[in-house]
């Protein structure tokens, strides 16, 4: 029984409420919530940051600063489905933004060194379809592209 469902902690090295105010800035239908701070006594600063509590999208994170141990890494990612290219243009420049850095595939990492996905809502499809050379075209066209261009894997599905 999850009691209260699924969220999703990201550990962060005091950039936990600058990072949820960012992502609440990115995605539509977002929130940032309760905001803890550490006791006298603490790891950390008392008065600073413990967690922030944060929605996208309907979805819940909790932001908590944990110090410098840990660090984010490709392993984990979060996947954006886009019907358009306009909405891959905006998610893909949003997170670069300040600081990010584009990478392969739809890959980049923003600004916190978090993974982003910013993949055609398609995609899957296209690589999945049963003929396999609709879905080796895709795949070679989406395997020389940083931002994905929706309609070049198009014209690579169509076999044009």
């Amino acid at each position: 029984m999850a009691g209260d469902g699924f969220t999703t902690c990201l550990w962060f090295d005091g950039q936990a409420e600058e990072a949820a105010h960012f992502y609440t800035s990115v995605f539509e239908n977002s929130s940032v919530g309760r905001v803890t701070r550490y006791p006298e006594g603490a790891m950390q600063p008392a008065g600073s940051v413990m967690t922030v509590e944060f929605t996208l999208d309907g979805q819940k994170f909790l932001g908590l600063n944990g110090g410098p141990e840990f660090t984010f890494s490709e392993a984990t990612s979060f996947m954006i489905s886009c019907e358009t290219q306009e909405e891959i243009d905006y998610y893909w420049d949003k997170l670069t933004g300040n600081g990010g850095r584009p990478g392969p595939c739809g890959w980049l990492k923003d600004r916190f060194g978090v993974s982003w996905q910013v993949n055609p809502a398609r995609l899957q499809d296209m690589i999945a379809d049963p003929d396999p050379e609709k879905a080796a075209r895709v795949t070679k066209a989406f395997m020389s592209m940083g931002k994905f261009d929706i309609a070049a894997l198009e014209r690579a599905y169509a076999g044009e």
